[in-house]
Order: structure tokens, then C-alpha cells, then sequence
């Protein structure tokens, strides 16, 4: 069987919400992370035939599949969404994924909306207060907030490829714990 398992990670306690989003980002970027793109007047079509653009179209996208990936695209598009404990789970199976061939992508979230720190610059408080007057200003780096966004890594996806390849990672028995979202 040939599938594509995604993992999130459960320590950060994500909306419903921003999981589907991160899941469906991770999802995507397998593919789009292998995207050539091509400005011109005519492209090659599946037959092997040049033909001229369609009207208002600047640019065509081609992305190279691996066997699987084809046979997935064409397929049942089978998708397993997982969970691992943490950060550590989530990057080890990454990288066991690179290394064994299997395509797969990481995404890191901006920290636009959920993920954020106390801002450095003012100690988490929004503001300072100017040590001879008392008088307080407004923190010019989070605005104020105290926080600021902090890049998270959230997702990964594995695959389109065999069972017998992703299994070894993420499976029952695999070398990363998961388990069922």
C-alpha cells in the first residue's frame, strides 16, 4: 500500500483548527517543495507534445514524482494523520525519513497567531518605564504586547511511498512513538 502519514506534535496543545492547517500544509509542501517552474510561451503536455499556454497564464508548475508518488496521485491518496509526544519525535522521524529516501517535508509555523514568546527587549511586560521620570512607554519591538512570534516546528509529512518503508518510522512498532489523532 502506498500512503502518506502526517505527524503533529501533541505537546504544543493546538486549536483543531491550526492542526488541519499545519496537517494540510504538510500534506502539500511534499509536493510543492519539488516544484520547477517555467515562464514561456508553450509547454510540454503529458503526450509529449508542445502546446502554446492557455490565455492569461504566465507560468506552469512541473513536479517531478517519484514512482509512488504517481501511483498515489493516481490512486487512493491514503493519508494517516498521527501524533508524536514532542519536537524530538517529530525531527527524528523526519530525518529518518531524508535519510531512508522517503519524500517528505517539515513545516515550521511563523508564530504569527499561536506560538509566541516573551518579547526580550521589555522582559515579556510590553513596556518600560524610564528609571528617572516613572513615565512608561509603549515596547517598540512587540508593540506593546509583550510577546512576539516564535517559529515552531509543528508538522511533518512522510511520503507518498510504500508501507514498507514508512512503517519502520511511524508504525506500531516503529522507531518513533505515535499515536492515532
Amino acid at each position: 500500500m502506498i500512503k502518506q502519514v502526517i505527524l503533529y506534535r501533541r505537546d504544543l496543545t493546538m486549536r483543531k483548527g491550526k492542526i488541519a492547517a499545519q496537517v494540510a500544509h504538510a500534506s502539500m509542501a511534499v509536493f510543492f517543495n519539488r516544484i520547477n517552474r517555467w515562464v514561456g510561451t508553450h509547454f510540454i503536455d503529458n503526450k509529449g507534445m508542445p502546446n502554446p499556454l492557455p490565455e492569461g497564464t504566465e507560468t506552469v508548475i512541473c513536479i517531478p514524482l517519484t514512482d509512488d508518488m504517481a501511483e498515489w496521485v493516481d490512486g487512493l491518496f491514503a493519508k494517516i494523520v498521527l501524533s508524536v509526544e514532542d519536537e524530538v519525535d517529530l525531527l527524528r522521524a523526519y530525518q529518518m525519513a531524508k535519510e531512508a529516501g522517503i519524500p517528505c517535508s517539515l513545516i515550521t509555523d511563523a508564530g504569527k497567531t499561536e506560538f509566541k514568546k516573551p518579547c526580550e527587549t521589555c522582559s515579556g511586560y510590553g513596556y518600560f518605564t524610564n528609571d528617572i521620570s516613572g513615565e512608561r512607554r509603549d515596547c517598540e519591538v512587540c508593540g506593546s504586547s509583550g510577546k512576539v512570534s516564535a517559529p515552531t516546528h509543528t508538522t511533518v509529512a512522510l511520503g507518498p511511498a510504500r508501507s514498507e518503508a514508512i512503517d519502520p518510522i511511524t508504525g506500531p512498532e516503529g522507531a518513533v512513538k505515535t499515536k492515532l489523532a
